[in-house]
């Protein structure tokens, strides 16, 4: 099997197609948000990062696969370090001290922890485009949400133009209607 079969079977161990999310189960939702920006030229860390982006909670989603304490090893053994260290930051990821003025301090606030990481220009991509497409996702099948959600993503979309990959943000304003 593959790494991301080998994914895909631990999430349904673990029970994320038994957990209510937009449009259907955490499971259909974790493969659309990977699916989608593997269509949109993501790296395979990336997609593989996506799989798996909600294992340890998020700050919108707090139900967990896995325990950010004592597991991430287990996560980290299926899909390698670098997948690991972005689904471990997007989990971990305090959406409202982070998110708003992410293109001025380029800083993620960990609310695990209570620290702060200053993100590369990579890391704060792929951080801007899962975050993107996760939300585009949730906006897609989730019509209760996206009447908040669409005007805070119009707001936000403009001030991340210079941190997203192009492929996504060209998606979002189209979604969008930017």
């Amino acid at each position: 099997m593959s790494t991301f079969e080998d994914l895909g079977s631990l999430l349904m161990v673990r029970g994320a197609d038994e957990l209510d999310h937009a449009g259907g189960s955490l499971y259909v939702h974790l493969h659309r948000v990977a699916k989608r920006l593997g269509s949109l030229g993501a790296s395979d860390t990336l997609v593989l990062a996506a799989l798996a982006h909600a294992a340890y909670g998020t700050d919108g989603f707090p139900t967990h696969l896995f325990d950010w304490r004592t597991e991430r090893p287990v996560l980290e053994s299926v899909i390698g370090p670098a997948a690991e260290a972005i689904v471990y930051r997007y989990g971990a990821c305090d959406r409202q001290t982070t998110w708003r003025d992410l293109a001025e301090h380029r800083t993620t606030a960990d609310r695990f922890t209570g620290t702060s990481e200053e993100l590369g220009a990579e890391d704060l991509r792929d951080f801007v485009d899962l975050t993107i497409v996760n939300e585009l996702d949730v906006l897609d099948n989730d019509a209760e949400q996206a009447v908040r959600l669409r005007p805070y993503l119009q707001e936000l979309l403009p001030r991340w133009q210079s941190l997203g990959s192009p492929t996504v943000l060209t998606e979002a304003q189209r979604i969008l209607q930017l």
